[in-house]
């Protein structure tokens, strides 16, 4: 009877380190970046910061851009609470359901106003060494906040882009399912 492919195996993920993952073609090292002060500059001051980010991303050919919705979805919960309060006849009750409302509209609010990107630095097996001192510096010389993604938080980042989960609970599958494949490798 074949056994069946692990998720990784199906992705193409050979091994998830502590600061990258490897694959047959190569490793992926996961920056997440942050505009300083975004909310605060002008129209043509946003458009300098997009500029010298674009212009970073051209000299850097092993740089993508991830697409990510981490962003927590409160649409549901505010039905739920509208639906609640047409349903309740007791007035103060009401008053909390709408109160309630309003809180994960600010909740939203806040989190939209506070943009982070992911990127990705590719580096094949068939290239030279990539300096990541490097390559950070350019992103903050384009006045960006910028870090790696290491540990727990890279496990928490392919949870979201695989299972589109921004509340992480992906992240505890794909640790159950490497340390299961690494003991079938120490057996």
């Amino acid at each position: 009877m074949r056994k069946k492919k692990s998720t990784q195996q199906l992705v193409g993920i050979e091994s998830v380190t502590d600061s990258s993952v490897l694959t047959a073609g190569g490793e992926l090292t996961f920056y997440l970046v942050q505009p300083t002060n975004l909310n605060v500059l002008p129209e043509s001051g946003v458009r300098t910061r997009v500029t010298a980010l674009l212009n970073v991303l051209k000299a850097s050919a092993e740089m993508e851009l991830l697409a990510l919705d981490a962003k927590e979805s409160y649409q549901d919960n505010r039905l739920y609470y509208r639906r609640r309060a047409e349903e309740e006849g007791n007035p103060a009750i009401r008053a909390l359901l709408a109160q309630d409302r309003r809180h994960l509209d600010d909740v939203q609010t806040m989190m939209a106003s506070s943009r982070q990107f992911c990127f990705v630095l590719r580096r094949r097996k068939t290239d030279g060494a990539i300096n990541l001192a490097t390559v950070e510096q350019r992103l903050r010389d384009s006045g960006f906040t910028v870090r790696r993604v290491e540990g727990t938080e890279l496990l928490e980042l392919l949870a979201i882009y695989f299972e589109q989960d921004a509340t992480h609970e992906g992240a505890r599958w794909l640790t159950a399912e490497m340390e299961e494949e690494n003991a079938d490798f120490e057996s």
